[in-house]
């Protein structure tokens, strides 16, 4: 479409009247059709008005020459012979007078955006337009892609928040100051010690969260707050009248002016506690859209710290189920050195169903090296059970092979079903000091692996023990056999675990029981102590990070004259 600018509409426009269309001549040698073509006025006007944008045509003086429709809609402070350079719209003013050929401000509420194009003849165009909607949408896109933004930023934070206080932190931190110039989080503990609320709160004066105590009092004081711990939700607003109730302290110089947003921090089925955002003048208060992007963050704040909250005492169960469940610290005995060794296979909880205990009785000790079936929490329950029968047991019977039977039979008549899978294999022997300095030991056999016998001179032989599990058939069978231990001899008894754990150039390769043997001949003469420190480190290089079964092993050995028990 051609633009017809002041050369061509100035004889009309300015007076007002229109002329007759005149007929067509012909064309003077030397001329153009152009110059010659009669102008239609009527039809530039439609032309004008059928654009979406004002149109403002000006004469080579910057006077307004020609407006369409939407100009005059748009601008009707700008009539013909208007200067523009002087004109009640300042942006567009300035553009004139600075001889710049765009400009952008608002004008009656509107934000108008415009650009000058220059016609034959000295003058120019304006086109004009309103842009008001289309910035609202362009900001109203904007804004939603930084709550998308902060949301997806949340997640992450709060995600990688294990424990309570972790949890907390992120869920104070985040809000400030995207969401407001102040956070505060009320809470109860998760284990209440003295029934009061606890708080924390982060302003982005402060590096770090600041937290504290604080009384019944405060949850009163602000309003909102007693409605979110139930799980209601309340409409922003000011804050209390007075900073009255310790309220002046927990919110950090409290403002009566500024404006509160309280949410409730839902999760599990529970609340876990409420959310508090303040903004504080001139920023202006909480619209429909910050409300509901708070309320989203509240809710995934609070399923994220019941979460933290669970992870903990699952934690603290997880270290008490340890110390009770994990290898014993061996007892100092007279007469003989032992030592023992653990691994748990890779599940993180340190527990499993390999074992070893040494227990001190009249004249010797009494020892036992087991395997449980399975692996985990439900093996070193079992685990647990089997020690502490043998310790209640050996109080009645001390003799191996006898006190692998009444084992048998307390397992058995055990009355949960659950239990009746699971059955371990293990070593129970007794080891007595004789006056010349040498071992007397008695090894009873419930299907475990053979222990070894290292001697002084680098011989690994075994001792043929043989028996059935304990615990899995109601006439079970079990072997016994005697030994004598002397001078630098060791008793290494362990779980397959140690034989079957694989490892090697492709994680695929058995340690197997001659590798074994190898490693411990290497390290013959030494004590019990130094000897299980080797085999665990050629375990460990062995594995190399590859997951493998529960490992645990035991080394007992006389005590070598005038030294110290290993």
């Amino acid at each position: 479409m051609t633009i017809i600018g002041k050369g061509a509409v100035a004889g009309t426009a300015g007076s007002g009247q229109t002329g007759p269309a005149r007929s067509p001549r012909a064309t003077p040698p030397g001329s153009t059709a152009s110059d010659s073509t009669p102008l239609d006025t009527s039809l530039a006007r439609e032309l004008l008005d059928g654009l979406a944008d004002a149109v403002l045509t000006t004469d080579e003086a910057g006077l307004v020459v020609l407006r369409n429709t939407p100009a005059t809609e748009l601008l009707p402070e700008l009539t013909t012979g208007t200067d523009l350079a002087r004109c009640p719209v300042p942006a567009l003013a300035a553009a004139v007078a600075a001889g710049s050929g765009r400009f952008e401000g608002e004008h009656h509420h509107r934000r108008l955006r415009g650009v000058r194009r220059a016609l034959s003849g000295g003058g120019c165009v304006w086109y004009v337009r309103d842009v008001t909607d289309e910035n609202g949408r362009a900001e109203a896109l904007l804004a939603e892609r930084r709550r998308t933004a902060f949301l997806a930023r949340a997640g992450h934070r709060l995600g990688l928040a294990l424990h309570r206080a972790e949890a907390l932190h992120a869920a104070v931190t985040l809000p400030v100051p995207h969401l407001a110039d102040l956070a505060l989080i009320v809470h109860l503990p998760a284990v209440p010690g003295d029934h009061r609320p606890h708080w924390v709160r982060h302003t982005d004066e402060q590096p770090t969260p600041v937290e504290g105590v604080t009384e019944w009092a405060l949850i009163t004081a602000v309003p909102g707050l007693a409605e979110a711990l139930d799980g209601e939700v309340t409409p922003p607003g000011p804050g209390p009248a007075a900073p009255v109730d310790g309220a002046a302290v927990v919110l950090a110089g409290f403002d009566p002016t500024a404006t509160l947003l309280v949410s409730p921090m839902s999760g599990a089925g529970r609340v876990a506690g409420a959310l508090v955002l303040l903004r504080r003048a001139p920023r202006a208060g909480f619209d429909s859209r910050d409300v509901e992007l708070a309320r989203e963050f509240a809710a995934r704040a609070g399923a994220a710290l019941a979460l933290a909250e669970l992870y903990d005492e699952q934690a603290q169960l997880t270290r008490v189920l340890q110390s009770s469940l994990l290898p014993p610290r061996l007892p100092r005995l007279t007469g003989m050195a032992v030592a023992g060794g653990y691994r748990a296979a890779g599940d993180g909880l340190r527990i499993g169903g390999d074992f070893y205990d040494v227990l001190s009785t009249p004249g010797g000790a009494l020892f036992a090296v087991g395997d449980v079936a399975g692996k985990g929490v439900g093996a070193a329950v079992l685990t647990g059970r089997v020690r502490q029968l043998l310790q209640t047991l050996r109080l009645v019977e001390q003799r191996p092979r006898e006190l692998l039977g009444l084992l048998d039979r307390a397992l058995l008549d055990m009355p949960d079903a659950t239990r009746r899978s699971q059955f371990t294999t293990m070593l129970l022997g007794t080891a007595h000091p004789e006056p010349d300095g040498g071992l007397r030991v008695q090894i009873a056999g419930g299907g475990h692996p053979a222990p070894l016998v290292l001697r002084g001179d680098g011989t690994v032989a075994p001792v043929r023990v043989g028996g059935m599990p304990v615990g899995a058939l109601p006439a079970a069978r079990f072997a016994e056999a005697g030994l004598r231990l002397s001078g630098n001899d060791v008793l290494f008894a362990r779980s397959d675990g140690v034989t079957e754990a694989r490892g090697g150039p492709h994680g695929t390769e058995m340690f197997g029981e001659r590798r074994l043997r190898q490693v411990l001949a290497a390290h013959a003469g030494l004590p019990p102590a130094a000897l299980v420190d080797r085999v665990l480190r050629q375990m460990d290089e062995w594995c190399a990070g590859h997951r493998h079964d529960d490992i645990a092993m035991l080394a007992l050995a006389a005590e070598v004259q005038g030294g110290a028990p290993c």
